[in-house]
């Protein structure tokens, strides 16, 4: 086999790691150096120049195995195969090789939590790459030294690295080094608390991936998102992500992987369950040297055995055991919050070591740290125990000094919370709806299909799905009289600052559930939500003529469904605000990869008009629907009388003072009620 079949094969080798078919890429790669040996067993009538490019397939492929070791979690016979290659490039001057021998070492002790050791190797690496003009190998640099920083709790920079290594990946077209760079960059997000980001740049990274049909790239933003929802309370969510990701990790064989989703599973199960799993990951994690996950392991194991009560001294043993290596790795914020759980459980009088003392101790050193990385949930702990341990010492200044301060950070942290909250519910939202028209594109490029017909029906209305399937390239029409309705919360922003993330998402899902029955109750196709409006047509795509009548005893039955619903916090009814108008609209698909089913024009705006100069608890009309709704009762008198007459006879419109509308000028309009008897 020649040099040039050799380097096919390591490119091969290399696309495998990619994918996440390791056996493949070590099979390969042990291939290779069988050869590289046959090859240079024959040295003696190789030139010098020969024998450089042997070796430089010989340091190509160790480094290639050392990835793949790397990859499985295998760090101890990773730096071995990294370190002989980079002693083979410094032995035949392979100048180009150095800084990908380096880079590889430094890879290994980052995994290993040695970030001093990771920053000397990687910095050298990329000095030597700048000097070459290796950008490619320059961003893997980069990238590998922003992972140090955020492993060492120094978002700023981790993001600064993160960033100059995906403008390199963009400018060289490098679809795979732009999704990594994604995915580091969601997980600065994640630990910076803003889920919404770190959920947005997830998926971004997923869709590319899948995409690429990289397995390793899929398994690990699969498990990322997990954790976003794990961290906002949605349990069943987190775990279905996390055995997605552990089933392709499972069949690729990525042992350091699963050891991360294991751990996953383990903070988003019960305690039996959870101790369970931990205890797996923390096997893996100590066997692959993965200092970092084994903290993570050992407090999560600690201070799931403190909330239940268990043995406190077995408590302690585990977080202070966590504590040596976060202090060994020097992650800042692992060692925060290990000096406040160590604080808690000495302050914690039911523990036969209480020491009020030690607790102090422990909980300031936290304090420090915590406002030094900005750490706000770990500060709030900190201070509200060290508050009730001066008060049982009767020291009430200090006492009262860290309590404000606990209650100050309690607000900004559930400020912050429901703000991400809101965030988060709809960047999930989009992302789904990212989902759903993916789905839809793949669906149109098969419009024989069973399954593609069945799949467009469920995202799109019936009538717009047939045109698609028909192989309509432009869905557009004008729609000479429909209703649209506009609904509104009142005063939502307030009440999301005034209840916790959960109960807004929760609340918000119940809401928009029971109005989606009620629009397919009345036919009525639901156009889309925006934050916490919700907007509905009556007589699109299939016209109607009754649009105005059904669309007044949606509003109606609206209002009425609304009542259901109290404020967690007051007690009080949650109200809507509802704007509806009749008119003249174009409806039409927007979109070449992503479909959305839209409307557009006067009847629109005016309907939005509606809502936003209407009164809480009150369905605020135009006078062009009242006139519909009426034209429909008086034609229906002449013909028969229908239970849509009797619906008819049974509203009633209340005139208000004729109002200047923004964009209309003066216009006529009323409240709708059921009429009384």
């Amino acid at each position: 086999m020649n040099i040039e079949s050799l380097n096919v094969l390591l490119d091969q080798a290399e696309e495998h790691n990619k994918q996440g078919n390791f056996d493949e890429a070590a099979q390969i790669s042990h291939q290779v150096l069988c050869d590289v040996e046959s090859f240079l067993g024959g040295a003696d009538a190789l030139s010098e120049e020969t024998i450089d490019s042997v070796q430089g397939l010989h340091c190509i492929a160790l480094i290639t195995l050392c990835r793949t070791n790397f990859f499985r979690g295998d760090t101890d016979t990773a730096l071995i195969l990294a370190r002989t290659a980079l002693a083979i490039a410094e032995e035949r001057n392979l100048v180009a090789l150095k800084p990908r021998a380096l880079n590889a070492i430094g890879s290994v002790f980052q995994l290993q939590s040695d970030n001093v050791n990771a920053l000397e190797y990687l910095h050298k690496a990329l000095a030597m790459n700048e000097e070459l003009g290796d950008e490619e190998e320059r961003s893997r640099n980069l990238s590998n030294i922003g992972i140090v920083y955020f492993q060492l709790s120094d978002y700023t920079k981790a993001l600064e690295y993160y960033h100059a290594s995906m403008a390199i990946d963009e400018k060289l077209g490098s679809k795979e080094g732009v999704a990594y760079m994604l995915g580091n960059i969601a997980m600065v997000y994640y630990n910076l608390s803003d889920h919404a980001k770190a959920l947005e740049y997830h998926q971004k990274a997923l869709e590319i991936y899948e995409e690429l049909g990289n397995k390793f790239g899929i398994a690990g933003n699969l498990h990322n998102i997990g954790s976003v929802y794990d961290e906002l309370g949605f349990k069943s969510e987190a775990l279905e992500y996390f055995h997605k990701a552990m089933a392709i990790n499972e069949e690729t064989g990525n042992k350091g992987w699963l050891a991360i989703n294991l751990a996953g599973i383990g903070g988003a199960s019960d305690f039996t369950t959870a101790m369970e799993y931990l205890h797996q990951s923390l096997v893996i994690s100590e066997e692959l040297g993965m200092k970092g996950l084994t903290t993570s392991n050992l407090t999560n194991i600690g201070w799931r055995m403190y909330l239940n009560h268990s043995d406190y001294f077995q408590v302690l043993e585990y977080i202070e055991r966590a504590l040596i290596l976060s202090e060994e790795i020097g992650s800042i914020g692992s060692i925060a919050r290990n000096l406040s759980n160590i604080g808690i459980v000495y302050a914690t009088r039911e523990f036969d070591g209480y020491n009020p003392e030690r607790a102090k101790e422990y909980l300031l050193k936290s304090l420090a740290l915590s406002r030094e990385i900005g750490s706000k949930k770990v500060e709030y702990e900190a201070n509200q125990y060290l508050a009730e341990l001066y008060k049982h010492e009767k020291r009430w200044e200090e006492a009262y000094i860290n309590l404000e301060q606990s209650i100050a950070i309690e607000k900004e942290i559930l400020s912050d919370e429901a703000k991400n909250k809101a965030g988060f519910l709809e960047q999930r939202r989009q992302a789904e709806e990212r989902e759903k028209q993916i789905a839809i594109a793949k669906a149109a490029a098969d419009a024989k299909h069973q399954a593609t017909e069945q799949l467009l029906h469920n995202v799109l209305p019936p009538s717009i799905a047939d045109k698609m399937l028909d192989g309509t390239k432009l869905i557009a029409e004008k729609l000479p009289s429909v209703s649209v309705l506009f609904a509104d919360i009142v005063n939502f922003t307030n009440l999301s600052q005034r209840i916790t993330p959960e109960e807004l998402v929760e609340g918000l899902d119940r809401i928009f559930s029971e109005f989606d029955a009620l629009a397919e109750k009345y036919g009525l196709e639901k156009i889309k939500t925006i934050g916490d409006a919700y907007m509905v047509v009556s007589g699109a795509p299939v016209q109607r003529e009754d649009h105005a009548e059904v669309m007044a005893q949606f509003a109606l039955e609206m209002v009425e469904a609304m009542k259901e619903f109290r404020s967690i916090s007051t007690g009080e009814e949650i109200q809507l605000r509802i704007g509806i108008h009749s008119g003249e609209v174009v409806a039409g698909v927007i979109g070449k990869k992503k479909f959305a089913y839209d409307m557009w024009g006067d009847a629109v705006n005016t309907a939005s008009r509606m809502e936003s100069h209407g009164e809480a608890g009150k369905i605020h009309v135009s006078e062009e629907f009242k006139h519909a709704v009426e034209t429909l009762h008086a034609t229906s008198l002449q013909l028969h009388a229908t239970s849509l007459q009797l619906h008819a006879t049974s509203l009633q419109f209340i005139r208000r003072s004729e109002m200047d509308i923004k964009g209309k000028g003066k216009m006529k309009t009323y409240f709708l009620q059921k009429a009384t008897l």
